[in-house]
């Protein structure tokens, strides 16, 4: 099973690959392609749950949804993608809804969508036995301030990013997830710690990369630019259910190898 540690001897060696995943089914088609590491994101709230942003997605939804992920998995390293408000307020709930999901769901680490205010956290919570990936750039939780557009806008923002990525390094933070930043920062950052980098619209000089498992497969309507789809599971997933629709409506479906009978109960009636 990959670790923490295994993660870490990678970085700069090869390549990192991470995906996120909401349920057991998606677990395992991941895992048996090669994921290195499975986010539960809290990307479940938009890509599965039919809200607009991830910020309504709760702690109990997680929970559930890093379980599923555990169960489905017997390589890959599960990351609980710890939601809005789950952290940050209170430290000891913090720590509590964290340490919740290794202890109770199964998952191997979790990740924090990172800033100043949780510097002193990862710390706590890194000494405590839960390993932390810290996240900076474009945070989705922080949407009502930044928007989604690219980060590190000016040198100043860039600084700060570089500057909280060695403070979360020296923290405890096993690895860093930089979203929608320009690609040259992202190398800078990369270049200045040791802890494994993970890009998501960040470039290619990332020690990884990670992307939305609807976005990859080709289920969602529509994906951010920065984002690929390498396959048209959407649309395949049409035509096998219109096939069905069909053959149960023209009554071919279901066939005399699909059912069996019991010759005493021909006459019940």
């Amino acid at each position: 099973m990959t670790t923490v540690r295994d993660l870490q001897a990678m970085a700069g060696e090869e390549p990192i690959t991470m995906l996120t995943a909401y349920d057991a089914v998606m677990a395992g088609i991941a895992e048996s392609a090669g994921i290195d590491v499975l986010l539960v994101g809290d990307s479940m709230g938009n890509a599965v749950l039919g809200h607009d942003d991830t910020l309504p997605v709760t702690v109990d939804e997680t929970a559930s949804h890093v379980g599923a992920v555990a169960r489905g998995t017997d390589e890959a390293l599960v990351v609980a993608d710890m939601p809005f408000l789950s952290f940050g307020a209170d430290e000891g709930q913090s720590v509590e809804n964290c340490g919740r999901m290794l202890k109770e769901e199964g998952a191997n680490a979790v990740k924090l969508e990172s800033g100043p205010h949780t510097v002193e956290l990862t710390e706590k919570l890194a000494h405590l036995g839960i390993p932390v990936m810290a996240h900076l750039g474009l945070t989705p939780q922080s949407v009502n301030q930044t928007g989604y557009t690219q980060q590190a806008g000016d040198r100043e923002e860039a600084e700060e990013i570089l500057e909280l990525a060695t403070a979360h390094e020296e923290a405890g933070a096993f690895a860093l997830v930089l979203e929608h930043v320009p690609a040259n920062l992202a190398a800078q950052v990369t270049d200045a710690i040791d802890i494994p980098t993970i890009g998501i619209g960040a470039g290619g000089e990332c020690d990884g990369q990670v992307l939305v498992f609807t976005d990859v497969v080709g289920l969602a309507e529509s994906s951010p630019p920065f984002a690929k789809q390498f396959g048209d599971a959407r649309e395949e997933m049409r035509d096998a259910i219109g096939e069905y629709v069909e053959a149960v409506e023209s009554g071919s479906f279901p066939g005399e190898e699909h059912a069996s009978t019991n010759e005493e109960l021909d006459d019940l009636y």
